[in-house]
């Protein structure tokens, strides 16, 4: 039941679309231009640098603020010992879920990359390095945001394996396996939700920055 009431939580922190209501208030649907998307590539690449990055830091931080509490408030309970890091995940989850999927904007939302990046910073410092160095590299690279989001992605997906398994995170044994699963599913919505990218990369016609 704590596991749905966090997941819940988190989805309503995800309902506040800020690239939408960053739309709204310049005169334009966000959805009704570019790709259609109401995510910080979108908003770049439709109204701006400034756009994009008040976009992008706009749904991290409402995935980063809610996060950092949760783990820092069950971190210090002896009742939440072993499924702090577990129980915040789900709330990052949800809070991808609520930015993805959005019941007033008929489950039209962004991607939850930029989410993922609040809930990437909020779990671990070296993973934040880390993800952020794959994420530049790949764009300075190559131009390519999608590609980069895939690989940040799997990315999160590995070294949060990685981290866990090593006992960082302070899971219960009993945790581990579900704490795994979650973030192959968080990935894996990810990765689908680019599949139109993917596309695009294989052909050679993806949209570049």
């Amino acid at each position: 039941m704590e596991r749905v009431i966090f997941l819940l939580a988190g989805y309503v922190f995800g309902l506040m679309q800020t690239g939408y209501i960053y739309g709204r208030l310049h005169g334009m649907d966000i959805r009704q231009h570019g790709s259609g998307n109401s995510g910080a590539t979108n908003a770049l690449r439709v109204m701006g640098k400034k756009a994009g990055l008040v976009v992008f830091l706009g749904d991290a931080f409402k995935a980063m603020i809610p996060c950092m509490l949760v783990r820092v408030i069950l971190s210090g309970r002896a009742d939440y010992e072993g499924v702090a890091y577990l129980y915040m995940l789900y709330l990052g989850f949800g809070v991808i879920l609520g930015h993805n999927f959005p019941f007033y904007m008929h489950f039209k939302g962004g991607k939850g990359i930029a989410c993922m990046a609040g809930l990437i910073a909020s779990l671990d410092w070296r993973l934040t390095l880390l993800c952020a160095a794959v994420f530049l590299g790949v764009v300075l690279s190559t131009r390519y945001v999608s590609l980069a989001s895939i690989l940040v992605s799997i990315t999160f997906l590995l070294a949060n394996l990685y981290f866990s398994f090593r006992g960082d995170y302070g899971l219960s044994q009993e945790a581990v396996p579900e704490f795994g699963i979650l973030l192959a599913v968080i990935s894996a919505m990810a990765i689908w939700r680019h599949r139109a990218n993917i596309k695009r990369l294989l052909a050679g016609n993806e949209n570049k920055v």
